[in-house]
């Protein structure tokens, strides 16, 4: 699955530390989870240090968060899109937003579903670029960093007890992952309902 196609990018990168932080970082692009699980399951197996691998899942997530916050500001300025947000409701919206960037982002982070619309809301309204980047490398160091931790925890348990099959259970971790998140997503909105 995903977790073994980032795996063979891994693979691929040989030893050369640029290769692999680079398929990290693309890794990240696909889907983080599933890099975040590839990348800790290749340290576990000792084909690469952790230091490289968080440091390559950090860079690639938090670009993507910058990406993310980049596009909402590109839409902002195509007329047609800008016109679904009246300039009243983006004045409150960014009043609202200017004084809670930093919060805003790390709720977003740990509650699934909402970095997409969070993040590219923030674009679109002008939130404060230093503190939304400030804001989503604390939320990614401490988010990647747990995710990492249990996926070491959980690759060293596959590679004892399912051996050339630890792909098959790291995938498997991966659509746990997945599925938890829309879980979560769906009571999320069913609570907000």
């Amino acid at each position: 699955m995903l977790a073994g196609s980032i795996a063979s990018l891994l693979a691929l990168a040989g030893h050369s530390a640029v290769f692999q932080a680079c398929a990290i970082i693309i890794g990240t692009f696909i889907l983080e989870d599933a890099a975040t699980v590839a990348a800790a399951m290749q340290v576990e197996q000792g084909a690469l240090s952790g230091a490289l691998a968080l440091f390559s899942l950090y860079a690639g997530i938090v670009l993507g968060d910058i990406g993310l916050y980049g596009l909402g500001r590109l839409s902002a300025k195509i007329p047609w899109v800008a016109r679904f947000l009246p300039p009243h409701r983006q004045e409150t919206i960014r009043a609202w937003v200017s004084g809670r960037v930093f919060q805003v982002v790390l709720v977003s982070r740990f509650l699934p579903g909402l970095r997409l619309p969070t993040y590219t809301t923030c674009g679109f309204v002008g939130a404060d670029f230093k503190r939304f980047t400030l804001a989503a490398v604390v939320a990614t160091a401490c988010w990647t960093s747990l995710l990492f931790g249990v996926s070491l925890k959980i690759g060293q348990f596959l590679m004892d007890h399912l051996g050339a099959w630890r792909w098959a259970g790291a995938a498997g971790f991966v659509v746990f992952l997945a599925l938890a998140s829309r879980a979560a997503a769906h009571a999320t909105q069913g609570a907000r309902r």
